[in-house]
């Protein structure tokens, strides 16, 4: 009661913002399969997506085709939406994000449904995750991740420290039928003469 009231200086100071700020949905989009979840689940059915099928061809010879959705819409209607992050929670693959922006004011109310290319655009808003704590333990995608690397590092130098000794058995097998052919050669002259 007795401090000076601080008048927020808005649009030429932006506000400080804390870091988990629900603003507006970003879509990291090749994250997305499709998988309509988001759409199902959200109680406002504020999520609008379009899709089609796509055939893959086969990885290696002889196998099948596949059949992968591919994203033509989506869609997300900012004046239905309740901002619950139902979506983002159940997003199987990561493909949706909160992002800080919050100054998406549009003068219809229509123009308030935005397509994926905005929402892209507001993906790399996203800030970063904040960082583990030092004292915990590692996850263990991490520790599959990094054993696995350790594996494909070793067999990489094991193949290289293979090649090399092959390079050098083929020099000095080179050498001695070199050394060989000369040998021969010096016989012949002192035969002929």
């Amino acid at each position: 009661m007795t401090r000076r009231s601080v008048t927020a200086q808005y649009p030429d100071v932006q506000p400080e913002l804390p870091p988990r700020t629900r603003g507006v949905i970003g879509l990291f989009e090749e994250n997305c399969t499709v998988c309509m979840l988001c759409a199902r689940e959200c109680p406002d059915w504020c999520i609008y997506i379009d899709s089609h099928k796509e055939t893959v061809p086969p990885a290696a010879p002889g196998g099948r085709e596949r059949s992968r959705n591919v994203l033509d819409r989506f869609a997300i209607d900012f004046a239905l939406c309740m901002y619950c992050g139902i979506c983002i929670e159940v997003c199987p693959f990561d493909a949706l994000f909160w992002s800080p922006e919050f100054e998406y004011a549009e003068e219809d109310i229509h123009d308030l449904t935005h397509e994926r290319d905005k929402l892209r655009d507001w993906m790399w808003t996203v800030p970063a995750p904040p960082a583990l704590d030092a004292a915990a333990e590692e996850p263990k995608e991490l520790g599959a991740a990094r054993k696995t690397a350790d594996k494909l590092a070793a067999a990489e130098q094991q193949a290289a420290e293979q090649q090399a000794a092959e390079q050098q058995q083929a020099a000095e097998q080179q050498q001695a039928a070199e050394q060989a052919r000369q040998q021969a050669a010096g016989e012949q002259r002192e035969d002929g003469a």
